[in-house]
């Protein structure tokens, strides 16, 4: 598949990549990502290249899972062996690297399009996976919710606009609707599903956010009431316990360091450095393949609970 991708870039891109999207720069200029605008084959090669890191990642990802399955790994949980669950997380985190590649590479419309679509893609996955234990859900259904959400993100981005005219930034409010899911696994309760939503607040105030922010502009952030979406589903207690350190901690923090590299590596920045090799945009990416490798060792600590009510097995057909 890999090379397939590789070798259609290969022959679409030998004659140009077409008209640039409206928001992309001409050749030779600085892009949005600081990078100058290369007039070669790939328009940001650095930025363009660091994506590799989320092919290694997600590769790495499906031959571990394949090792569990050779070996015979008991399945403490939906993250170890190739399953339903784990093959969508490691194919997610797979997606994101060419997904990127071609937004960076050609600066079209499609390119943004892919970028996005991917995103959000990876992004739904731990969430839902999250809301799905709790709630009982087979995976059929998970898969379900899983391909309309993308599907009508991808139809609605490509129609209408990334708000899919609504205003609403899937990508952006699904970071923190995954914290919230984690606190509910974490600390699963009647209390903790009403407060939950509480927990979204926070999130968006560390990406600089604050309530006062979302009350003075509700018409941008009408969808603050969405942070309780994942308390209003888990209705059962989680069937399994995961150890948070080292993991969780390691890909929270890669992420949050990439978040705040990310802010500096923007057309316009003083940092920014057209034509050095070394981008921060990159970094970005490249932290960001850390991240979701972190998430993954993660999700593969849980562990079932000592309670006939709680079968994993059953979430796992």
């Amino acid at each position: 598949m890999l090379a397939a991708f590789g070798i259609g870039a290969v022959v679409v891109g030998a004659g140009g990549w077409g008209p640039a999207a409206d928001n992309e720069q001409a050749i030779g200029e600085v892009s949005r990502w600081c990078e100058r605008v290369n007039g070669g084959f790939l328009r940001e090669p650095v930025n363009t290249l660091a994506n590799i890191g989320f092919v290694v990642s997600g590769l790495t990802m499906l031959l571990m899972l394949g090792r569990d399955t050779t070996a015979g790994t008991p399945r403490h949980n939906q993250m170890i062996g190739l399953g339903t669950v784990s093959v969508l997380h490691a194919g997610a985190t797979l997606f994101l690297g060419p997904g990127s590649m071609v937004m960076h590479g050609t600066h079209t419309f499609f390119g943004a399009w892919l970028d996005n679509v991917s995103m959000v893609a990876y992004i739904s996955v731990p969430w839902l996976v999250n809301v799905s234990e709790m709630a009982r859900w087979r995976n059929r259904t998970l898969l379900a919710i899983y391909v309309g959400i993308v599907t009508v993100y991808a139809a609605g981005y490509w129609i209408v606009g990334p708000d899919l005219g609504i205003g609403l930034e899937l990508f952006r409010v699904s970071i923190p609707l995954w914290m919230i899911s984690e606190f509910v696994y974490r600390f699963w309760s009647t209390p903790a599903r009403w407060t939950s939503g509480l927990v979204g607040f926070l999130v968006a105030a560390a990406f600089g956010i604050t309530p006062v922010d979302m009350i003075r502009d509700i018409g941008n952030y009408w969808w603050w009431p969405l942070f309780w979406l994942p308390g209003l589903l888990a209705t059962g207690p989680p069937p399994a316990r995961r150890s948070y350190i080292p993991w969780f901690p390691l890909g929270a923090g890669a992420f949050l360091v990439a978040y705040m590299i990310w802010l500096t590596g923007k057309a316009g920045h003083g940092w920014c450095r057209p034509d050095s090799l070394i981008q921060a945009h990159a970094i970005w990416h490249l932290l960001g393949a850390v991240a979701t490798w972190s998430f993954f060792k993660f999700y593969r600590t849980g562990r079932r609970l000592p309670s006939p009510h709680d079968a994993i097995p059953e979430l796992i057909r």
